[in-house]
């Protein structure tokens, strides 16, 4: 493979994360968390600095640091259902269909905080195909910035950490895929103070081309 430079990454697989990366699902998570946050006289502004990426349980742990865990799981249930009630505004990532159109027989699973039914929910409702690997909020018992999900990302796909590359979009996500000992494409205007690896605007600024003898080579920008 050739040389890495600051505009080409070499990888063997590819992992995913979804909202804010692959879809653009601001509005809806929003509208959920406006909701919690004035229940629970929180400033909605601060609570959706901490929201993303995270479970929703995890979201709640670090924003009602006193309140028992199981309020927290039990609440975490009542938003995943908000959640995958409401498509409103759900809509792809600037160039994601053509991204994962090229990734087509290459190595890459999705690793959400979403459940299945979200995360099936929200890919149809962008009008995106699900990777055929998916590590889910059911496949993981930490959430992210916990590394897990990607760690158990790229076992599922046969590959070692130092082989795969993270896109995410989320200072949680980040975190998770760096600690996992991966390199991260940071998407979109959430993801450059967070230390990614390189950062873009959206998909339309990264080219994938399968590279002989196995692999895969990012062309970014």
């Amino acid at each position: 493979m050739t040389a890495e430079t600051d505009s080409v990454l070499t990888a063997r697989a590819l992992l995913l994360d979804m909202d804010g990366t692959l879809v653009n699902s601001d509005a809806v998570v929003e509208r959920c968390w406006r909701r919690w946050s004035e229940r629970h006289g929180l400033d909605f502004d601060e609570v959706i600095k901490v929201v993303h990426g995270r479970q929703g349980y995890a979201s709640m742990a670090v924003l009602l640091p006193e309140r028992p865990m199981e309020e927290n799981y039990a609440e975490n249930r009542e938003m995943l259902a908000a959640e995958t009630a409401d498509m409103e505004g759900v809509v792809p990532v600037p160039g994601a269909a053509a991204f994962l159109a090229s990734l087509k027989g290459l190595p890459h699973a999705l690793v959400t905080s979403a459940n299945v039914p979200l995360s099936n929910g929200r890919m149809a409702a962008a009008g995106l195909p699900l990777p055929a690997v998916r590590v889910t909020a059911e496949s993981v018992g930490a959430s992210k910035p916990d590394p897990e999900g990607f760690l158990k990302g790229a076992a599922e796909l046969g590959f070692d950490p130092a082989d795969c590359i993270v896109f995410e979009d989320s200072g949680a996500g980040i975190a998770a895929g760096l600690a996992a000992g991966m390199r991260v494409v940071g998407i979109g205007p959430r993801a450059g103070e967070f230390g990614p690896t390189v950062h873009v605007a959206d998909l339309t600024e990264i080219r994938v081309e399968p590279v002989a003898g196995g692999g895969l080579r990012l062309v970014v920008g």
